[in-house]
């Protein structure tokens, strides 16, 4: 067994309500306040000099009223700023300007983009960052990863989250379709921690069990109540849990390996053939139904529990033809040769990714 080493950096505080989206000041003073936050050594609540609010502007416009409210009360400063794409040249932008803001806190509120924009400034400029998810579509919540979109799409690590705030009232009033994604992306940890155990027992990579059997679980809870939420509805908030928890089994295990695996190498090819194109848990679903059936597991429980969500389960629904998925699945692999996985284990053809595609409805 190989020796090694690797740090845990875990959210130290997380706060999950309903209609809350009004105490946010006072969770950032809990923050503040607490233990390995600039120098304050007691738990005492004490007001940050500062928040840069990174939002989009559907989002800014929805909640600004609340959020200004609560800090205000809360004596707090506060810079909006609006995410761009996740591109370097955007984040450079949105940087310089917090760089200029003299304040002490980035703060994420928004979709994906907003929470990777805020992760990945706050990083490089070495400030605290806070998660303000205002929809349920991937578990970067909760994470230390960004998705980086260039010419190769691509996760790459910065800082997991000081806090992450939800309020789970704001998740349910977001479009169906990013629950659903959410889902997607929680159900692609199955794929994710096989192909983990695959590349453990391939290379003698470090496998992590607890954090393996954490990112497992929040894949389970979808699976296991699929059918009740096919009858009474998607259980928002679990869907929340399970995300953050699988942020935090990528903090525990050191990398991604727990929540990434073949599944996002085809969602990540996919971002470059057809960029724009579904969201990127719809993706990692549909790969993780062509990915279950080649390590031998149960694709059809799989694309039945994403359709019990409202996950789309074929390339049409998203809105790709059968080429881009050949090349995606063609391609994925190449993206990250190192990382070992089901595609590792014998070439991708193209008449070999179009067969299994179509084996497993996909196309």
């Amino acid at each position: 067994m190989t020796s090694h080493m690797h740090t845990m950096e875990l959210p130290r505080l997380i706060e999950i309500g309903e209609k809350n989206l009004d105490g946010f000041g006072r969770f950032l003073c809990s923050l503040a306040g607490g233990v390995g936050y600039g120098s304050a050594g007691s738990s005492a609540a004490k007001r940050p000099d500062g928040v840069s609010l990174v939002s989009g502007s559907n989002v800014r416009r929805i909640i600004r009223k609340t959020v200004e409210g609560s800090l205000e009360s809360a004596g707090i400063a506060y810079v909006w700023h609006k995410a761009g794409k996740n591109s370097l040249d955007s984040l450079d932008r949105v940087r310089v300007e917090i760089e200029g803001d003299g304040t002490e806190m980035v703060a994420g509120i928004g979709g994906g983009r907003s929470v990777d924009t805020a992760k990945m400034i706050s990083f490089g400029i070495r400030r605290p960052f806070v998660s303000v998810p205002t929809a349920a579509s991937h578990d970067g919540m909760a994470s230390p990863f960004v998705s980086i979109k260039s010419d190769r799409p691509h996760s790459i690590v910065a800082s997991a989250p000081l806090g992450v705030f939800v309020d789970i009232s704001i998740i349910k009033s977001a479009p169906p379709e990013l629950l659903a994604s959410g889902c997607g992306d929680l159900i692609a940890n199955i794929i994710a921690v096989r192909d983990w155990q695959l590349g453990h027992r391939r290379t003698d990579e470090y496998y992590g069990r607890y954090a393996a059997d954490l990112a497992t679980m929040s894949a389970m809870m979808v699976i296991e109540n699929s059918a009740e939420f096919a009858e009474k509805g998607t259980d928002a908030r679990l869907i929340v849990e399970g995300l953050i928890s699988a942020g935090v089994a990528s903090c525990i295990a050191g990398s991604s390996r727990p929540c990434s695996g073949s599944e996002h190498l085809f969602s990540h090819a996919l971002d470059a053939i057809a960029p724009g194109v579904g969201l990127h848990g719809e993706k990692c679903g549909i790969g993780s139904i062509m990915m279950a059936k080649l390590h031998g597991q149960d694709w059809r429980r799989i694309a039945r529990a994403l359709r019990d969500v409202g996950a789309p389960t074929t390339a049409e629904q998203v809105g790709l033809d059968a080429d881009h998925i050949v090349r995606a699945l063609c391609m994925a692999q190449g993206l990250r040769p190192e990382r070992y996985t089901i595609l590792s284990e014998s070439e991708m053809t193209p008449r070999k990714a179009l067969s299994l595609a179509k084996s497993t409805g996909v196309v």
